[in-house]
């Protein structure tokens, strides 16, 4: 009679090792899972409690003591503010100018920093300080360099014979004002993430290169530039959401104006909630949500794709 194969033995008469080994394992699967716990909570309370309740204020009026369902009407007068078209219109200009100036500058000064410099962590230091500095404290320092009578910026171009204009008061260069104080103070943070990136690509690459007789540029062209993508992408990626969102570094420095002619989605909302229109504003904001996502999201799906195929 043939006898068949049978498998472990975990009856009782087993040994002990045997006996536990299907219940440790079953613990052991469980056990990662128990520590998204706390980060699950957190993203629950901060995140999509306040969006579900965002939304749903979006479509009242409301006060701090009582709320009336307006349905879309919210939406709809938001939609027909007058200078709506001029905020989306600067909201986009302001993000394609900042975050393309922190891709090109970040990578001039990753590369930069990475190379064979006697100052090398003084300046890596200097280049991040701007980053550390309150972005409110930024504002009104630069609105202060920038006035055009006392300001040191035009004090400086009156030397060498240039009469500089009125940065933040004038409508042709106030947006653009803002835009490069932004850009000097995120800067730094791009550089930083250039630098990770760039550090991170092997040794034998450039020395390929060397061997080939390949000069400096050939090495930043083959090398440096397409192995960056990861870092380049990151940095699109944070600069271009931020620039959409900006509002703190605007109205610190023109509040919108001259007139509405700096004035983003983020700077119409509050002044739509300074104004007390409460619901108005939480529309608003549900409004740029929805903007910053349909954007970023297929940006995020086409970067992501370049970052494969590098």
């Amino acid at each position: 009679m043939t006898k068949q194969h049978a498998g472990p033995h975990t009856g009782p008469g087993a040994p002990p090792e045997q006996r536990h080994a299907r219940p440790t394992a079953k613990r052991t699967s469980a056990y990662p899972y128990a520590l998204y716990l706390p980060a699950a909570v957190v993203y629950l309370v901060i995140f999509l409690v306040p969006t579900v309740m965002a939304f749903y204020f979006a479509l009242t009026r409301w006060t701090l003591f009582d709320s009336t369902f307006v349905g879309l009407q919210n939406f709809r007068d938001f939609l027909a503010e007058q200078n709506l078209r001029i905020g989306f219109q600067n909201t986009i200009i302001y993000a394609v100018v900042t975050s393309g100036l922190k891709v090109v500058l970040g990578l001039l000064l990753g590369v930069l920093l990475t190379s064979r410099l006697r100052l090398r962590g003084f300046l890596r230091s200097v280049v991040f300080f701007p980053v550390l500095v309150s972005t409110v404290a930024v504002g009104f320092t630069f609105s202060a360099l920038l006035r055009p009578d006392t300001g040191l910026v035009n004090k400086a171009l009156a030397l060498v014979g240039i009469d500089g204009p009125d940065w933040l008061g004038d409508a042709n260069t106030a947006l653009l004002s803002v835009a490069l104080v932004d850009v000097w103070k995120g800067v730094g943070l791009a550089t930083v993430i250039y630098i990770a990136g760039i550090m991170s690509i092997p040794r034998d690459y450039y020395q390929a290169v060397a061997v080939d007789g390949g000069t400096a540029w050939h090495r930043f062209r083959h090398v440096t530039l397409p192995l960056s993508w990861p870092a380049t992408y990151s940095v699109i990626i944070l600069s271009f959401i931020g620039g959409l969102r900006s509002f703190d570094l605007i109205w610190t420095m023109t509040r919108g104006g001259p007139g509405f002619t700096s004035d983003t989605i983020a700077s119409i909302i509050y002044k739509q909630y300074q104004a007390g229109f409460f619901g108005l504003s939480t529309a608003g904001n549900v409004l740029l949500f929805l903007v910053v996502t349909a954007i970023v999201v297929p940006l995020n799906y086409f970067l992501g794709k370049r970052q494969v195929a590098v």
